[in-house]
């Protein structure tokens, strides 16, 4: 088999088999990226009258169609967390890969309203399964050395998707760019079915065997190996620990705790600061964005919004490289006040329309760098280390599902808010989100690199840390 045979030619042992496991592992995440970043250049294009529609597509349709697929993920994140529970996480990965498929095939049969709003609402579970699953199978089949450095693929392949759909959306037709889109899930659909199980699931499953098989796989090793044996009882005394029980009762575990319970203000705070910076906003519609802002550039707004994709992905690069060398609280730190401070010049410039449009658009990709660096791959990583086998899925769940519901929100209200009070006032709310949130970073999230839960536990409840959860109250009512 496929998943044997390469590993003759593994030349850094069990990081070269996490690190290919792991890119294909991805391929929904890049499939979804591609399905942010679609509606950039094609909701101008279906507004035209120049459309590839029957008739030109309302701005409010367009709204909805930007909206639906994080409406949809919000209830369709607890399905997934029920799949992944019980039937696994390689079967979730290929059911989300199945269902962007689904997407960009309705596209290609229609372009009706119906068809267009109906394949953007399938786009939700892709949504929900790439981002419940992937944190976990990243978790799970990693070393702690590369989990950092892993954990940022998952934004690098959304970032590559963003930036092949802009690409293609400005010098390919409409129907190719939609089967170029398709091709995606269905090589992952090809692919991953070499893949195994984690082996935390199969332990979970009572499939021990199995479990060894696949951990020797991906640490390079024999089966009967010492490290392996090693690796495999820890795996069994976490379950043991952390038996598995009903989701309302992890949810009342969750925050009856202290420690967990703080683990869990802290992940729901940082994740609303991922998702209010503004960057998704931005990413759906960058091209009427640019629109407005960058009036006689030599380049048109589509191949602006395609700068702002190389300027993500370099991003991605950065957070790659230094996720493990700066560690997590730096990083998500560093980028937030950045953001901030760009987001804040840009709505002073949409406010006073003074100069030319080099300021916009450098403070864009600024804030999209900053996001794809840190903003973006840092709370998934910090997620996943600061809680147990045990409340992983369950918090998880929790997490994409409360992402989705903002996210929804925000890309429903953008339009009517930018047309009606103005950018200035969008972008400036944006900017006060991230300079609150990075109030919050410096004082109260831990740090977590190379840190088992027991030892962040063991900060919350450490000495002299009362003061700094009396700041995080302060910071979480502001």
């Amino acid at each position: 088999m496929l998943k044997y045979t390469v590993k003759k030619y593994c030349s850094e042992g069990s990081k070269f088999h996490q690190i290919v496991m792991v890119a294909l592992m991805v391929l929904p995440v890049f499939s979804y990226g591609t399905a942010i970043g679609w509606l950039s250049p094609m909701g101008p294009k279906l507004m035209s009258e120049d459309t590839p529609a029957a008739e030109p597509v309302h701005q409010d349709v367009i709204s909805w169609m930007a909206s639906v697929p994080y409406l949809v993920g919000t209830p369709a994140v607890f399905l997934f967390g029920f799949i992944v529970d019980n039937f696994g996480r390689k079967k979730a990965l290929m059911l989300t890969s199945l269902s962007m498929a689904a997407c960009w095939s309705l596209k290609i049969y229609s372009t009706s309203t119906w068809a267009l709003i109906l394949a953007r609402a399938i786009v939700g579970f892709g949504v929900s399964g790439s981002y419940v699953v992937t944190p976990l199978y990243i978790k799970e089949v990693s070393e702690d050395s590369i989990r950092g450095t892993l954990g940022s693929l998952v934004i690098l392949s959304q970032n590559l998707g963003n930036l092949l759909v802009y690409i293609a959306g400005e010098y390919l037709c409409y129907n190719t760019t939609l089967w170029i889109c398709l091709s995606v899930p269905l090589i992952h659909l090809l692919l991953f079915i070499t893949m195994p199980e984690t082996p935390s699931y199969l332990l979970k499953s009572g499939k021990v065997d199995e479990a060894r098989g696949a951990l020797a796989w991906l640490r390079c090793r024999q089966p009967g190996d010492a490290a392996v044996d090693s690796e495999l009882q820890a795996l069994l005394l976490e379950m043991e620990q952390d038996s598995s029980v009903k989701f309302f009762q992890v949810l009342k575990d969750l925050i009856s705790d202290r420690n967990t319970f703080r683990a869990f203000r802290i992940t729901l705070t940082i994740t609303l600061a991922r998702e209010l910076c503004g960057c998704l906003a931005v990413l759906h519609f960058a091209s009427l964005i640019f629109g407005q802002a960058s009036g006689g550039w030599v380049l048109n707004a589509n191949q602006q919004a395609t700068l702002l994709g190389v300027v993500q992905l370099i991003g991605s690069c950065t957070a790659s490289t230094l996720v493990e060398r700066t560690g997590r609280k730096p990083l998500l730190g560093t980028t937030c006040l950045v953001s901030g401070v760009s987001l804040a010049a840009l709505a002073g410039w949409f406010a006073i329309r003074a100069g030319g449009a080099a300021l916009p658009v450098a403070a864009l990709c600024l804030c999209i760098y900053c996001d794809a660096a840190g903003l973006q791959p840092v709370p998934f990583v910090i997620m996943t280390e600061m809680f147990s086998f045990q409340f992983r899925g369950t918090v998880t769940s929790i997490v994409i599902a409360f992402a989705c519901a903002l996210v929804s929100i925000e890309l429903r209200v953008f339009q009517p808010l930018a047309a009606s009070i103005g950018l200035h006032f969008v972008f400036g709310c944006f900017a006060m989100v991230c300079l609150v949130s990075t109030v919050y970073i410096l004082f109260c999230v831990p740090e977590t690199k190379m840190r088992t839960t027991e030892e962040i536990y063991a900060e919350f409840m450490g000495k002299g840390k009362e003061k700094n959860r009396d700041c995080e109250a302060s910071v979480t009512r502001l």
